[in-house]
C-alpha cells in the first residue's frame, strides 16, 4: 500500500469512527461506548503519524506534524476523544487534500512525461521497420507519419512539413518547416508524412531534456521552501509555550488543548511546495523550462537584466531589412523574381530571400541559364526576363547610381549590412538590404520587463560598438557593453550581480560562461545551443523573446502567492490560538476552523496554475 492510499484509508477510518460514535451517543447507549469508538478511530492516525515523524527524524528532518501528534495524544489523555477524532479527521483530511493539490499542480508536468515518444519508423533499402526510440542512431533516416510525435531531434529531408509544437514551445498554431530545418522531438506531425534524418539519440534530444528538467523541478526545493522548513522548527515550541501558558493561567487543561488543535497542521508547510510546483507547471505549459523551484524563486527576485545581442535581441541571421524599388517597380514583384533566381544559389542569403518571399505567399518561378560568380552574385533568366543580383560591382559594373538609390547608400554607410543590387533586363530595379534585424517582439518584451519590476537593462555583446548602437537605439537600454569577449562578459555579469540579483539572457555557446555566472541564466534554447542550455537555469523553447517577460511574471506571481498563503495562514492560525487561549474556541471547533484555514491557503496556492494576466501584459 503506497502512502497516498494509506492516507485515504486513515481518513475513511477516522470519518467512520466519528459517525458511528455520534450515532451511538445519540441513541443513548452510553457515552462510554461512544468515547471508546472515537478513541479506536483516532489511534491508527496517531500510530501512522508517530511512525512518520520517527522516520523523518531518523533522516534529519523535523516538521510541525508533531503538533498534530501532541494534540491528538493530549486530547485522548484529557478524556476528550471526540476532539481527538475530529483532529484525526482534520489531519488525515489535510494530508489527502495536500496529495490532491500536489497532483493538480504536477498534472501538466506529468502530461509531458506521459507523451514521450516511444517508437520510430526507420527506413532503409530494405524498407521501413518500427523500432524502439532508444534504438535510433544519429544519421538514421526516419519516417514520421501523420499525427505521430517526432521521436528524436533531426533535420527535415522532405521539401516541407507542418508541425504542432505547442507541447514543446507553447506556440498555439502549427508551424511550417522547410528542407534542412531543425526538428525537435516531442513535436507533433500536423500534416502529411515526411522523412527526417536523426541528429541526436533519444536521450540527448529536446524532449528527453524536458522530462529530466521536470523530474528535477518536482524534487528540488527552493531556498524559500527550505526557509519555511526551518521556520517550522520554531512553531512547535512556540505552540507548546502558548498552550502551557493558557493552561497555567486559566487552570483549565482544555484551553491548552484547544490551542494545540488550532495550530495543526501548518499552512507554512502545505502552501509553499504546492505554489512553487504550480508555478513550474504553468511555465512548462508556456514553453519555459525552470530547472527546479530554486530557479523560479531566484528569477522572481532579479532586478537587472543583461541581454546578448545576436540571436537574443536580434534574429541572429541575415534577414531582409528593406527593399528599395526603382520608380515604377513593385517591391513584391522584385522579391518574387529575386527569390525565383536564388533557388539556384547556395549563397548564405538565398534562404533568407526565399523565406521572405514565401512569407508573403509569392509564387516562385523556375530559373533558367543561371550563372553564379561565387562571392559576388548570380545572373539568369526568370519568366523570360534577364535578372542579375549581387554586389554593386558585379551588377552595375562601375555605372553610377541613379538618384533614387543614393539615399540608401548614405543611410547604410558604415552599417553592418549586406546590400544586394538587382537588375531586370540590365536596368537597376531595386536594392535589397540585409542585416541582423531586431526581433519583432523585442520592444514589447523590454517594456513588459520594466513593468514587471526589472529596473536596469544592459546589452552585452561581442559585436562592435556601431552594430550595438544601431540595435540599442530602438530599445531604450540603460547600458551598452560592446566588443566583449566571453571572459569580459563574465566579469560584467559578476559586477552587476554584486549590485542586484541579475538575469543573463543569451543563446550562443559563447554565452554559456556568462549564463552560469548570473544569478539566473536564461537561454534562448529554440535553436538547440546545447552548451548555453546546460549552463542556464531557465530555458525558453520558443524562438521568441516574449516568453522572457512571461517567465519573470510567472516567477513573481508564484512567489507572491506562496508568501501570501503562508502569511495569511499563519496570521489566521495565530488569531485562532489567541482565541483558544482565551477560552473562545473549543477543541472540536478549533479543529474545524484550522481545517478551513488549510483548505483556504492550499486553494490560494493553486492559483499559480492559472493564466491570470501573465500573457496579456
Amino acid at each position: 500500500m503506497n502512502e497516498s492510499t494509506l492516507r485515504r484509508a486513515l481518513l475513511i477510518i477516522a470519518i467512520m469512527g466519528l459517525a458511528v460514535g455520534i450515532s451511538v451517543w445519540r441513541t443513548g447507549l452510553g457515552p462510554l461506548e461512544a468515547d471508546t469508538i472515537w478513541t479506536v478511530a483516532t489511534l491508527p492516525v496517531v500510530a501512522a503519524l508517530a511512525i512518520s515523524i520517527l522516520r523523518d527524524f531518523w533522516i534529519g528532518r523535523f516538521g510541525v506534524d508533531a503538533i498534530a501528534l501532541v494534540s491528538m495524544s493530549a486530547a485522548l489523555l484529557l478524556g476528550q476523544p471526540l476532539a481527538a477524532a475530529v483532529v484525526a479527521i482534520m489531519y488525515a483530511g489535510g494530508t489527502v487534500l495536500e496529495d490532491f493539490a500536489r497532483g493538480r499542480a504536477e498534472r501538466s508536468l506529468k502530461a509531458l512525461t506521459d507523451r514521450s515518444p516511444r517508437v520510430a519508423h526507420r527506413t532503409s533499402k530494405l524498407g521501413t521497420e518500427t523500432i524502439s526510440v532508444k534504438d535510433v542512431a544519429v544519421g538514421d533516416e526516419l519516417l514520421v507519419r501523420a499525427g505521430e510525435l517526432l521521436p528524436v531531434d533531426g533535420i527535415l529531408i522532405d521539401a516541407s512539413a507542418t508541425l504542432d509544437e505547442s507541447a514543446v514551445t507553447g506556440e498555439p498554431l502549427p508551424e511550417r518547416r522547410s528542407a534542412g530545418d531543425v526538428l525537435r522531438s516531442g513535436t507533433l506531425n500536423a500534416g502529411e508524412s515526411f522523412s527526417m534524418r536523426a541528429s541526436a539519440v533519444a536521450e540527448q534530444s529536446t524532449y528527453a531534456a524536458i522530462v529530466r528538467m521536470v523530474a528535477a523541478a518536482q524534487t528540488a526545493k527552493s531556498p524559500f521552501i527550505r526557509m519555511a522548513d526551518r521556520f517550522a522548527l520554531f512553531l512547535l515550541p512556540a505552540t507548546l509555550l502558548v498552550s502551557g501558558a493558557a493552561w497555567y493561567i486559566s487552570g483549565d487543561p482544555i484551553r491548552g488543548l484547544a490551542v494545540l488543535v488550532v495550530a495543526t497542521p501548518c499552512p507554512l508547510i502545505l502552501a509553499a511546495p504546492v505554489a512553487f510546483i504550480g508555478g513550474v507547471s504553468r511555465a512548462a505549459r508556456a514553453g519555459i523550462l525552470m530547472k527546479g523551484s530554486a530557479a523560479l524563486e531566484a528569477l522572481a527576485q532579479v532586478g537587472t537584466a543583461i541581454f546578448d545581442k545576436t540571436g537574443t535581441l536580434t534574429i541572429g541571421g541575415a534577414e531582409l531589412i528593406e527593399i528599395e524599388a526603382a520608380p515604377g517597380s513593385n517591391a513584391d514583384h522584385l522579391l518574387q523574381r529575386l527569390a525565383s533566381l536564388e533557388q539556384a544559389s547556395h549563397h548564405v542569403l538565398a534562404d533568407s530571400i526565399i523565406r521572405a518571399a514565401r512569407g508573403k505567399q509569392l509564387m516562385l518561378s523556375h530559373p533558367h541559364d543561371v550563372y553564379e560568380t561565387r562571392g559576388a552574385g548570380l545572373k539568369g533568366q526568370v519568366d523570360n526576363m534577364s535578372i542579375a543580383a549581387g554586389s554593386r560591382a558585379l551588377v552595375l559594373a562601375g555605372k553610377p547610381l541613379p538618384r533614387w538609390a543614393k539615399g540608401g547608400e548614405v543611410r547604410y554607410q558604415d552599417q553592418p549590412v549586406l546590400r544586394v543590387f538587382v537588375t531586370l533586363d540590365n536596368r537597376l530595379a531595386g536594392i535589397f538590404t540585409f542585416g541582423d534585424a531586431l526581433r519583432p517582439d523585442a520592444r514589447d518584451t523590454l517594456a513588459n520587463l520594466r513593468s514587471a519590476g526589472i529596473t536596469r537593462m544592459i546589452m552585452l555583446t561581442g559585436d562592435d560598438g556601431a552594430a550595438a548602437k544601431r540595435i540599442s537605439s530602438k530599445l531604450g537600454l540603460d547600458v551598452i557593453v560592446a566588443d566583449a569577449n566571453p571572459a569580459y562578459k563574465v566579469a560584467t555579469v559578476e559586477a552587476e550581480k554584486a549590485i542586484a540579483p541579475t538575469m543573463m539572457v543569451g543563446d550562443g555557446i559563447n554565452d554559456a560562461p556568462a549564463l552560469a555566472a548570473a544569478t539566473v541564466g536564461l537561454a534562448m534554447g529554440a535553436r538547440g545551443a546545447t552548451a548555453s542550455s546546460e549552463a542556464a537555469d531557465v530555458i525558453v523553447l520558443a524562438d521568441r523573446l516574449e516568453p522572457v517577460a512571461a517567465a519573470v511574471r510567472i516567477a513573481r506571481h508564484t512567489r507572491a502567492i506562496a508568501l501570501q498563503s503562508i502569511i495569511a495562514g499563519l496570521a489566521l492560525s495565530g488569531l485562532a490560538m489567541v482565541a483558544a487561549a482565551l477560552g473562545q474556541i473549543t477543541p472540536v471547533a478549533g479543529a474545524l476552523l484550522q481545517e478551513g484555514i488549510d483548505v483556504a491557503v492550499i486553494l490560494n496556492a493553486l492559483r499559480t496554475l492559472g493564466d491570470g494576466h501573465l500573457w496579456r501584459a
